[in-house]
């Protein structure tokens, strides 16, 4: 039977699961059933609900689109891993387990991380990818828990607010009110929602990441696939710098850099974004 995800956008779309070895892995699929799909990999402490509703419906207008929690987060089980290359080992099996033979890769800050992982494990699973708001293994700030950052979560606790408000978003009028309507977009699925990733799951990631800042670089001569590159002029979680590292490093990547935006550009300029990456996918 073949599900009409044409019907499903980011308010409605079902949450299903797959057993992958004993673990349930949670996804959400969306968009038309042909074409080669593109696998959205999240952010730190990200769920399934934590993707911007324009960016799934946007590219999910012309494309396949699966967002998933991988083990440990959000609505899958198991243990959250304590590396990226596990991550991307897990993955790749939940893309495998899925019976695709081919996707293309959405990768935001830890997931960009995972996506780079992905690819060069696995280089004929992957056609395109896009890089946003991330960086290159042990490439310069990236991987480090900064006192910006501190202060930035710290600000969210005691407003009683979602930190992504702060790490994000610039602090200027305009960042000020992106970050009000990201944070609204977030809460128009009311229905079906996943739990918040455990503390547990959130450690687990802080090393990760920091394993992932601290290794030697990698060679990204070697991944030849088209690559868009994505970002905020002003990311205080991962350096711009980052992605001009990776779009200077990569063969045949491109790069797209949003003014007054930070961490979260791609979803601030999400009219500019997703028809870059439909015509990028093309």
């Amino acid at each position: 039977m073949t599900l009409n995800t044409e019907l499903w956008n980011a308010k409605n779309s079902p949450t299903q699961t797959i057993d992958i070895d004993g673990t349930r892995f949670a996804y959400r699929e969306f968009g038309p059933n042909t074409g080669v799909p593109v696998v959205f990999l999240h952010h730190f402490t990200a769920v399934l609900d934590d993707w911007d509703p324009r960016v799934i419906d946007g590219i999910g207008s012309e494309r396949r689109v699966i967002t998933f929690d991988n083990r440990g987060v959000g609505g899958s089980g198991g243990r959250t891993p304590t590396t990226v290359s596990a991550m991307a080992d897990d993955a790749i099996a939940f893309i495998r387990a899925l019976g695709l033979k081919q996707v293309d890769l959405m990768g935001f800050s830890l997931g960009g991380f995972v996506s780079q992982m992905i690819v060069t494990k696995q280089p004929t699973l992957v056609r395109r990818i896009i890089l946003a708001g991330t960086g290159p293994a042990g490439g310069v700030g990236v991987g480090k828990i900064t006192p910006t950052l501190l202060s930035d979560m710290l600000h969210g606790l005691l407003t009683l607010k979602d930190p992504k408000r702060y790490l994000f978003f610039t602090r200027t009028a305009h960042g000020k009110a992106a970050a009000t309507d990201f944070m609204n977009r977030l809460e128009e699925r009311t229905e079906g929602r996943v739990n918040p990733t455990s503390p547990w799951g959130v450690a687990a990631q802080i090393v990760a990441i920091r394993r992932w800042g601290a290794q030697d670089p990698m060679d990204l001569a070697s991944i030849e696939h088209p690559v868009l590159v994505a970002n905020g002029e002003d990311d205080r979680m991962l350096p711009t710098r980052s992605s001009f590292d990776l779009a200077h490093r990569l063969p045949n990547a491109s790069l797209r850099i949003y003014p007054d935006a930070g961490h979260g550009g791609v979803f601030q300029y999400h009219e500019r974004f997703v028809p870059q990456v439909l015509e990028f996918l093309r």
